[in-house]
């Protein structure tokens, strides 16, 4: 029976019997689309161990993330459904903690709004130009902003002192490196978006 189960989440997608959906990379995703619900728990009691729960939870969501990517490539397990899944899960959850943590005084207002609308402009950027047949892939600017973002806001969910480091300084400062970040890599694949319109605006009738 577990073999059935394994062949049937690792084997070659198939829009026909329902395997571009299930499978073990987007069951994964799902998975880690459920600890948003753990992060309003802040709003309750924002103590320090709670914090520290909160701070591993979105740790292993984080991982998880780098999981789903590798077993989907792995295995050949890429699918549309997971490429439309995937990224909402990530600012799902980025956006949900940062929200959350702006009226404990964790995150300035500010910064979550400049996160939040960068990721819907080039989300709006990124469906534009896939669906001109072009797929600009994520830059290294990116990968690196994503990793500045998640060691802040794992920072800031902790809060208080740990091991003798004072965790909130330390996730404000990563914080605003991960803002600086945003902003270049945002900008960056509008450029690379703009010379691809510019490039190919005779041909594109409509989007």
């Amino acid at each position: 029976m577990l073999q059935r189960v394994k062949d049937k989440l690792l084997r070659a997608p198939s829009v026909e019997d329902g395997s571009d959906i299930v499978n073990l990379p987007n069951l994964i995703t799902a998975l880690r689309i459920t600890v948003v619900p753990f992060l309003f728990l802040l709003l309750l009691e924002p103590g320090r161990t709670l914090s520290l729960v909160i701070a591993i939870l979105f740790v292993v969501a984080a991982v998880t993330d780098l999981l789903d990517g590798y077993l989907a490539r792995k295995y050949q397990l890429v699918t549309q459904v997971g490429k439309i899944i995937d990224p909402i899960a990530d600012k799902l959850i980025v956006s949900t903690a940062m929200i959350l943590m702006i009226p404990l005084g964790r995150v300035p207002a500010w910064v979550a709004v400049i996160v939040i609308m960068r990721d819907i402009v080039i989300d709006a950027v990124r469906h534009v130009s896939s669906a001109g047949g072009v797929v600009i892939s994520a830059s290294r600017l990116g990968k690196q902003k994503t990793l500045s973002q998640v060691i802040a806001i794992t920072a800031l969910l902790i809060h208080y002192p740990f091991l003798g480091v004072d965790a909130h300084q330390v996730g404000l400062w990563t914080l605003y490196l991960s803002l600086v970040l945003t902003l270049w890599s945002g900008l960056d694949y509008m450029i690379h978006f703009i010379s691809w319109f510019l490039k190919n605006r005779k041909h594109i009738k409509t989007l």
